[in-house]
């Protein structure tokens, strides 16, 4: 947990740092990086509990019952995960960080973990000490399941993925709504680790001015960038809207 912690702590700060000549776009996608760290390291610690309770199910090594102070520590541990599982989260969700995202899933699994542990020392202690090896391996299904989904999240947002279609419809609308632009004809968007960056192509009178134009491209960039923080660039093409675009 403490080396999880410092790879999330490493991520952010890295990805934090501003463009540069070598990375004009930034560094957003490190903590990406971090992020598939973090995914590996829990993954490898789900599979070694699973492998351990198989062994011990398997007859390879005594079953041990253990003592009231094992119940006792699952349960604190249940309740100091959970609480850290939704500070984590919410901070994640704040300033929509991956990192934290898998700090949070990886303090959920922990939780999930203990209440397995739970079970399963409790079952032991009633006279079935297999069901702390049993309680293993479901951990380890947990677990791997956690780091599945902070790796899927990772992965789809260091290969350029579109925004979901619930925030690309909103940018629509938003494009829309601004005086002066008469259609949408092209709306891309692509993750950059956690940012978002956005390409439009919008429909003005081919009659007015160039300065007009380009005030209504600059409403919508103004506009995108200012209802949606995850936005951190937003590129506006401006078409006739007599003609079609291409």
């Amino acid at each position: 947990d403490v080396l999880a912690t410092f790879i999330v702590i490493l991520g952010v700060k890295l990805a934090g740092r501003d463009a540069d000549r070598d990375h004009p776009y930034g560094h957003e996608r490190l903590e990406c990086i971090a992020a598939l760290v973090l995914g590996v390291i829990l993954a490898a610690t789900g599979l070694g509990i699973g492998a351990s309770g198989i062994r011990k199910i398997a007859g390879e090594g005594a079953l041990v019952v253990p003592g009231a102070l094992a119940l006792a520590a699952a349960v604190v541990s249940i309740v100091v995960k959970e609480s850290m599982f939704w500070y984590t989260w919410l901070a994640a969700k704040k300033i929509h960080s991956s990192a934290l995202k898998a700090e949070a899933w990886h303090h959920r699994s922990d939780a999930l973990s203990s209440v397995g542990s739970f079970a399963g020392i409790l079952g032991a202690r009633l006279g079935f000490p297999v069901l702390d090896s049993v309680a293993s391996v479901v951990i380890c299904l947990f677990i791997l399941k956690a780091a599945w989904d902070i790796l899927r999240d990772a992965l789809s947002k260091m290969t350029d993925h579109a925004c979901s279609p619930e925030l690309t419809e909103e940018m629509k609308e938003s494009i829309l709504s601004q005086p002066g632009v008469l259609g949408l004809d092209a709306l891309n968007t692509r993750l950059f680790g956690d940012r978002v960056y956005v390409d439009v192509e919008i429909q003005a009178d081919g009659e007015l001015p160039l300065k007009v134009t380009h005030a209504t491209a600059q409403a919508v960039h103004d506009a995108l960038e200012k209802q949606f923080p995850q936005v951190k660039h937003c590129m506006v093409h401006v078409n006739p809207a007599e003609e079609t675009a291409v």
